[in-house]
């Protein structure tokens, strides 16, 4: 090949070679574009990442043996204990448990876990760790049910320190037993108490405590329940004794709660009350209106045997009187009391007629009068019987040997009445049919019975509230 021709090859070589390390340059799209910050791109170091070679873990779990406590052999390791409740979700009188939603944190110190730190930084983890180092065993004594909540991952939460300090935290809603007395229902405060121990470590290889004590118990404002004023919270801790395993540290949390009254005075004491005062109605009704009566004591007795009824069907059986149960008895026995005082009348009544009816038959003519009326000594006449008996001389109607029977009296009305004493008569007349064929016990119990409830709700209300 000829001189010329191997240059021009090597020159077209050339300048392909060039032109291939050239950088390319964008399309115009006809807009401008901005710079990108510097930092951008710059990459931070991932300190999860694995280097080639031999692994260096951040901490140095599988060194250990975390299934002993930290300082196994040595003193009790101290675990100090912080609650803040959420909720308070509910108190159950039939079960005497109460339901309440908590945040549970434990702190405590294992060197097992420190690791070298430049920051002095702590590191957080979720509760895939907890399965892989040693926690407390805390559980919650006299409790019913609980649960830690999952929604939507494990509310628990692992924050280790350098030097080893150990912050765990969970959230937890645990429903607990709680005695409760009801001798002053429902004019009662009570008393709970959730309690918190370590289930196989005593005191000496654990010491259970509030972190800062009284200030170890923090509660949210909102907190509230439809039938109880929660007064306060406060924290105790104590020794519990086991006689086969020995003494542990139990932590109490405890709260005061009084309940509402105006639901039970609306509910219950204001509807006894009306059908004890319903029951005096029958006092102002006439003996006679032996339906009515009856009818009105019967109603009474029922509606407060199904208030009685209601009552207890929403309280646990307990053996011992409640404060409710008095109140809700006597009026029983109140109301009971007035159908008793109508069998008394009614009975009564019936007798005294049977003798009037055996002195009628016992002087059949009365000196002729053959229009005139005997009447008992609580008996009852109209305007027209009273007239009809007018014009009778008094001796002509009564002898000396009735008169010492006192059984029967003779009414008469003198013809020299003028006209202001007939308008006083029709005037007074409505009040006093009602007055003379009311029977005396009727006039007793019309004061006797609102006197004595009064008293009776005096006492009560000054004992119980």
């Amino acid at each position: 090949m000829p001189y010329f021709t191997r240059l021009i090859l090597f020159l077209f070589c050339l300048t392909a070679l060039v032109e291939s390390r050239k950088p390319k340059r964008k399309r115009w799209t006809g807009q401008l574009e901005m710079p990108k910050p510097s930092h951008l791109y710059k990459k931070n170091l991932d300190v999860t990442k694995i280097r080639k070679g031999k692994p260096q873990p951040l901490l140095r779990v599988e060194d250990h043996d975390f299934s002993m406590r930290p300082a196994f052999g040595g003193p009790a390791i101290p675990v100090g204990v912080d609650v803040q409740v959420e909720s308070l979700d509910s108190i159950s009188e039939v079960d005497m448990d109460f339901t309440m939603t908590l945040y549970l944190r434990h702190y405590w110190k294992d060197e097992r876990l420190a690791f070298p730190s430049k920051s002095n930084k702590s590191m957080t983890f979720d509760g895939r760790l907890v399965k892989k180092i040693w926690v407390p065993d805390v559980f919650f004594v006299h409790s019913k049910r609980s649960f830690t909540h999952d929604t939507t991952t494990d509310n628990i939460m692992l924050r280790v320190f350098p030097d080893g300090h150990v912050l765990y935290s969970m959230r937890i809603t645990v429903t607990a037993m709680c005695n409760m007395d009801f001798s002053h229902f429902p004019l009662d405060s009570q008393t709970c108490s959730l309690e918190l121990e370590s289930y196989a470590y005593t005191d000496e290889d654990l010491m259970l405590y509030w972190k800062n004590g009284d200030e170890s118990l923090k509660t949210d404002e909102k907190i509230s329940l439809s039938q109880f004023l929660i007064q306060k919270f406060h924290t105790t801790s104590r020794l519990a004794f086991y006689s086969s395993t020995g003494w542990y540290n139990r932590l109490y949390i405890n709260f005061t709660l009084r309940r509402h009254i105006f639901f039970f005075l609306l509910q219950t004491y204001f509807p006894a009350t009306l059908m004890v005062m319903l029951s005096w109605v029958s006092f102002w009704i006439d003996r006679r209106a032996v339906p009515a009566r009856v009818s009105l004591g019967i109603t009474t007795v029922l509606t407060m045997s199904t208030i009685i009824t209601g009552v207890n069907a929403s309280m646990p059986r307990v053996s011992y009187i409640k404060a409710v149960d008095i109140y809700l008895w006597v009026s029983f026995v109140f109301v009971f009391l007035s159908v008793l005082e109508y069998a008394a009348v009614n009975y009564l009544t019936t007798v005294q007629e049977r003798k009037e009816r055996k002195l009628r038959d016992k002087f059949p003519c009365m000196c002729g009068m053959l229009h005139s009326r005997t009447m008992m000594l609580d008996g009852s006449y109209s305007e027209s019987e009273a007239n009809s008996l007018a014009g009778y001389p008094r001796s002509h109607i009564l002898t000396e040997e009735e008169r010492q029977d006192k059984i029967v009296v003779h009414l008469a009305l003198s013809n020299e009445s003028n006209s202001s004493r007939k308008k006083g008569l029709l005037r007074g007349h409505m009040g006093l049919r009602i007055f003379q064929n009311t029977h005396a016990i009727d006039k007793y119990s019309r004061l006797i019975f609102p006197a004595s409830y009064i008293f009776f709700n005096l006492i009560y209300w000054s004992v119980f509230s």
